[in-house]
């Protein structure tokens, strides 16, 4: 009786791993992407608590040359980018990679000013945390020189 009783725990539970298979690198990396264009529109919406609700307790963002480290103070720093009516830029994923174990990724596109030109790039690494939710662990952005080359 044990070993059926034992056999049938075993069955529902290969048929339920089957059936909920974990994602392959293909859609993590759709999942990283549709979060940074989720997160990228809490500027445009103007939502600042939306905007701390992506951040990791631990997150560090460089700030130029002052790094801005904790979920609090990179809320508290980005808080007046989202007081004017108007979104100083916004940004957009065009690169993703999601490690193989499926907890860690890079993201990393363009930032356009309100005009829409270019005026810099952004990385991200984003972490996979409980229960499913990638949170931005590291953030830098990087301008891009308008410089003309004789």
């Amino acid at each position: 009786m044990k070993k059926m009783i034992l056999l049938a725990a075993f069955a529902a539970t290969t048929a339920c791993t089957s059936m909920h298979a974990p994602p392959n690198n293909a859609q993590l990396k759709q999942q990283v992407a549709d979060t940074e264009r989720a997160f990228a529109a809490t500027m445009a919406k103007r939502d600042h608590q939306a905007f701390a609700a992506f951040l990791a307790d631990e997150a560090i963002f460089y700030n130029g040359p002052k790094v801005l480290r904790g979920k609090d103070t990179v809320a508290a720093e980005w808080k007046p980018l989202y007081e004017k009516p108007e979104a100083p830029f916004s940004w957009e994923p065009d690169q993703v990679e999601v490690l193989d174990s499926g907890t860690l990724a890079h993201s990393s596109g363009p930032v356009r000013d309100p005009q829409g030109k270019v005026t810099s790039r952004f990385n991200s690494v984003w972490r996979l945390e409980a229960p499913g939710k990638w949170r931005i662990v590291f953030d830098k952005g990087e301008r891009i020189c308008d410089c003309k080359k004789p």
